[in-house]
């Protein structure tokens, strides 16, 4: 039942709207970087957990988008509640604009259930941004609205989230840049990032053949003016300590994605491509590579962790 209730949820929220607008990068295999978009998510599953994405989106245009993110997590355990810190650096430039964001997260774990348990976390957070308007003409080079040189601002921001994690399944609501900053380039031109917000929500389910496995999830992200919605499934074979994965994923009027990978002795690769079905068209699509390692840490508690992890489903 628990199953039904998540499929139909999930494509619930892929027909929902389909208005289509700029706001935060958006990876395409976001299972595999849950903690870019929710400071709870980190040390939930009781390893050390090291991810490093890179994606070029619409290849073949010049200046096109690229962007780059890294990130590490790990549980800390003290006074017996599960704790969790991360952190995380992200970079993005897209023509003559460049967006550097180093953060760090804590997270607080709270068990609700046999198996289950609900993580507090938050992120605080450097945003840099960056304007070089190099090979760039303009009709009147006087125009005070555009810079002649190089631009560029800082900001404190912060960010929030609840996660929900069980064996079975995972759910979380989150929020970026909450303090809504408005950056000053050079105090003279100002950039105001809006406020995002995130919806994920994902599960594991067991097929006849106990080496496969399907892992529907779906993410919905928002600025409450505009909207995007992504919905994707994985089938997994898992063999020991061998994991391989095929997938698609889908966002309305927006793209299409396939998704190959696996992990094999806690090295996770995995190759992604978003072919878009609107704009630029399916040929100038989107290449994304995620390189992950995880390992378990026993250094700070009693026993194992016997939970399984849901971090790469």
């Amino acid at each position: 039942m628990r199953q039904r209730i998540f499929v139909a949820l999930a494509l619930l929220m892929a027909v929902m709207l389909e208005v289509r607008a700029q706001w935060d990068v958006q990876f395409s295999d976001y299972t595999a970087l849950k903690s870019f978009y929710n400071p709870a998510v980190s040390g939930t599953d009781g390893k050390l957990n090291v991810a490093v994405a890179y994606a070029m989106q619409k290849v073949g245009y010049d200046d096109a988008p690229a962007t780059m993110y890294a990130g590490a997590d790990m549980p800390v355990y003290f006074l017996n509640p599960h704790h969790g810190a991360g952190v995380s650096f992200f970079n993005d430039n897209i023509g003559i604009f460049s967006t550097t964001r180093l953060g760090l997260q804590y997270a607080y774990n709270i068990k609700v259930s046999k198996k289950g348990k609900l993580a507090i976390g938050v992120q605080g957070a450097l945003l840099n941004e960056k304007v070089t308007p190099k090979n760039v003409t303009l009709e009147d080079n006087s125009d005070p609205a555009f810079p002649t040189g190089e631009a560029k601002g800082n900001k404190v921001d912060m960010g929030a989230g609840l996660y929900f994690y069980h064996p079975k399944m995972w759910l979380g609501i989150s929020s970026q840049h909450l303090l809504a900053p408005a950056l000053w380039l050079e105090q003279r031109y100002e950039l105001e990032v809006p406020r995002m917000y995130y919806l994920m929500s994902g599960c594991n389910i067991k097929l006849r053949n106990s080496l496969l496995s399907l892992q529907p999830s779906f993410l919905v992200q928002s600025d409450l003016d505009t909207w995007r919605e992504d919905v994707q499934c994985k089938v997994t074979y898992e063999n020991e300590e061998k994991k391989f994965y095929g997938g698609v994923g889908y966002s309305p009027n927006t793209s299409v994605t396939f998704m190959f990978g696996g992990n094999l002795h806690g090295v996770n690769l995995g190759y992604n491509y978003q072919m878009y079905t609107s704009g630029v068209g399916l040929i100038h699509g989107s290449h994304e590579l995620v390189v992950g390692y995880q390992t378990d840490l026993d250094l700070f508690k009693k026993g194992r962790n016997k939970h399984q992890s849901v971090r790469w489903l």
